[in-house]
């Protein structure tokens, strides 16, 4: 048995890493090395302490977070040792449990996952509205239910507000739809294992057995649901360490409460509380400015960060005219400060609010020739028209793909309507088999009338027909026939859709256009990868579902240009350079809907509430960047074709700067953007000039 080195780390990561008499809590502040502790404490178990692999089980949050974890323990644990080792997300984990536990869950083994754009069909069929707004509202609220373990019958009990008596009724529907579908969706994917770890002792005991220590990263952000199921998970043993920091508690209004941490002291009395305070991170102005800004909220646990980089540069704060002079500003300062410290585009992050404050940035880095990704943009393979085309595809490879089926049989609709789906779906899983194998069933004739069944029919047998196509002279190698290409069932299968057309009368005509312009881009794109690699269209569709995950994965190198990103997708990263823009009242702390938090602005204390959780985010803001840190605000803002007066951000003064040196007034003020670029490039020419000199 091999040891663990513990030298990289300091006493209180030490003690993290050593301490297996109960429940731990690490409360880790930012920076402060987190990733490392977990990491050497599932090294410390399995080489150490003689923990077999199978038994240990981390849960993070982001597919990410889990890479990387997994990355470094192979630097750390012999390969044969690692075995069973399950590092993942509390969604993949609940996959692994359903798939395993379907039979108790009342599930088939190969259930079908729906994601948010099929759930969002769902919905609006039942809502029978073409509402965006009121769609997402009962979608969201449905959600939360769900991550608070409220059923249906406990949601029709508590709902208050109209909206929420609307939602209430839809999620009865709605949970009556996903499971005559065989179906899950993604809150499902740990509300079901903790309720049914809750309510089924055989499977308790199992998992409870099974699991011999536990380790939860970032644990401020579980909601009620997942609080829940590791409190089942760890079961008798308590055996568990959680690492969290209530000062970067961000995600309230996607059902996260910060209240897990304090519940923990409460449901373990013997837990140990270990705090990590060193920022491996940042300079000391930075961390000053994060820690007083921080400490006007109410405290859970008290920490302060500190580090031994050195004092750093002061804080800038920049009062701005409008949001066009602040996106110049900062895309000039960016491009002058990357000459002087011979720094690279990717040192540097633009941090803002709300995604909506990205477009006047994106638009004057084009300008300037500056390059930049930005994150949280949608994905190609996310967008609506790309994945109708996909559904089609998806169901001619793998007729089990009961979510494929759903889209690509309603995508254009073709007179299937949600009760003939429904009564299909209790079909199937009365027979359990797929939504498309149900389709051919004689027992089905006296289920649905004949007019529901035959476009079901219909649309099944094309299907089957480009599936004949597509493989056809591999199965009777006798009579030689060649299967169609890929190009020709491409061109098929988009001319029995009649795309084109559904398009131009669903969506205003430009959205249409651009819709139609990505199909024809996607199947351009697909065609040339048939001729390529030499694929049929099976194997071109075999190829689709890594694509689209590799397409999604943020494994590849990042490109060297400068990271435009929310706040909140910020969260975890770093950069030796950050700007954060839009630093003002309502928009930082944020004052717009009131949905996320409730009625705000009535109700004293959820305001109180929403500020706490605006000044985590300040300081997740702050706490990004590693040596210096610039902050701009607008006098004026434009919203809606007006003009809005603006203040300054209270959580600017909450920073304690300490000189007026650092209160900035733009350099370049009253000056239009043509003499802005002429200043720009004046002093790079003399920058450039001095270093030749």
């Amino acid at each position: 048995m091999s040891t663990t080195n513990l030298d990289g780390l300091n006493a209180s990561q030490r003690e993290a890493v050593l301490y297996l008499d109960g429940p731990c809590l690490v409360l880790a502040g930012a920076g402060s090395g987190k990733t490392s502790v977990i990491t050497q404490k599932i090294a410390y178990l399995i080489n150490t302490c003689g923990y077999d692999a199978k038994g240990v089980v981390a849960l993070t949050f982001t597919n990410k977070a889990a890479r990387e974890m997994a990355e470094r323990i192979k630097t750390l644990i012999d390969r044969k040792l690692m075995k069973g080792l399950i590092i993942s997300t509390f969604h993949s984990l609940g996959v692994r449990f359903l798939r395993e536990e379907a039979s108790h869950a009342g599930l088939k083994p190969q259930f079908s996952i729906l994601d948010a754009n099929d759930t969002y069909g769902i919905v609006q069929e039942m809502l029978s509205t073409t509402d965006k707004g009121r769609i997402r509202m009962v979608q969201q609220k449905i959600s939360l239910w769900k991550n608070d373990l409220v059923t249906p019958d406990m949601a029709e009990r508590v709902a208050q507000t109209p909206d929420e008596v609307d939602a209430a009724l839809v999620y009865r529907s709605y949970d009556a739809t996903l499971k005559a579908y065989q179906s899950v969706d993604f809150d499902d994917l740990v509300r079901l294992p903790a309720q049914l770890m809750m309510q089924n002792a055989e499977v308790r005991e199992r998992w409870q057995k099974r699991i011999k220590y536990l380790l939860v990263d970032e644990y401020q952000d579980t909601n009620v649901c997942q609080y829940e199921w590791v409190k089942q998970l760890t079961g008798f043993r308590n055996m568990f360490t959680a690492v969290g920091d209530d000062d970067q508690a961000i995600y309230a209004w996607r059902g996260a409460t910060i209240e897990n941490l304090a519940k923990l002291t409460k449901d373990y009395k013997n837990l140990k509380l270990i705090k990590l305070e060193q920022n491996y991170r940042s300079v000391e102005t930075v961390l000053n400015a994060a820690n007083q800004v921080i400490s006007k909220n109410p405290n859970l646990f008290g920490k302060k960060l500190w580090s031994n980089l050195g004092r750093g540069e002061p804080i800038q704060v920049i009062s701005m005219d409008n949001e066009e002079a602040e996106a110049e500003s900062v895309g000039m300062r960016i491009s002058a400060s990357r000459f002087e410290r011979n720094a690279r585009w990717k040192d540097y992050a633009v941090l803002y609010r709300g995604n909506h404050q990205a477009r006047i940035i994106e638009q004057t880095f084009r300008q300037l020739r500056i390059p930049y990704t930005i994150s949280g943009g949608q994905s190609f393979f996310d967008k609506a028209e790309v994945r109708d085309v996909l559904s089609y595809l998806r169901l001619i490879a793998n007729e089990e793909d009961d979510p494929a089926f759903i889209r690509a049989v309603t995508t254009p609709r073709r007179g299937v309507g949600q009760a003939t789906l429904t009564a299909l779906g209790e079909h199937a899983a009365e027979k359990k088999c797929s939504l498309f194998e149900a389709v051919f069933d004689e027992e089905l004739d006296t289920k649905i009338a004949s007019r529901q069944l035959e476009p079901l029919r219909v649309f099944a047998k094309f299907i089957q027909t480009i599936q004949w196509r597509a493989s056809k002279g591999k199965a009777d190698p006798v009579q030689a026939v060649q299967p169609a290409s890929a190009d020709v069932l491409l061109d098929d299968i988009l001319k029995y859709m009649n795309y084109e057309h559904y398009l131009y009368e669903t969506q205003e005509e430009r959205a249409a256009e651009n819709r139609w312009l990505n199909v024809l881009e996607l199947v351009d794109w697909l065609k040339r990868k048939a001729q390529e690699d030499g694929l049929d269209l099976m194997q071109l569709v075999q190829h689709i579902a890594l694509i689209t995950m590799l397409e999604r994965s943020e494994e590849e190198e990042e490109p060297d240009a400068v990271k435009l990103t929310t706040i909140h997708a910020s969260k975890g990263l770093e950069y030796p350079y950050v700007h954060m823009v839009g630093v003002e009242e309502g928009l930082l702390p944020h004052m717009g809907k009131d949905d996320e938090y409730g009625d705000a602005n009535k109700d004293a204390e959820a305001l109180d509430v929403r500020i706490q959780e605006e000044r985590r985010l300040m300081y997740v803001g702050i706490t990004r960047a590693q040596f210096h840190l610039t902050l701009t605000w607008c006098k004026k803002r434009r919203r809606a074709r007006e003009d809005l007066i603006r203040e300054p951000s209270r959580f600017i003064s909450e920073m304690g700067l300490e000189s007026g040196r650092q209160l900035l007034q733009d350099p370049y003020q009253g000056m239009s953007p043509k003499e802005r670029l002429v200043k720009l490039k004046e002093m790079l020419q003399k920058k450039a000039g001095a270093a030749q000199g």
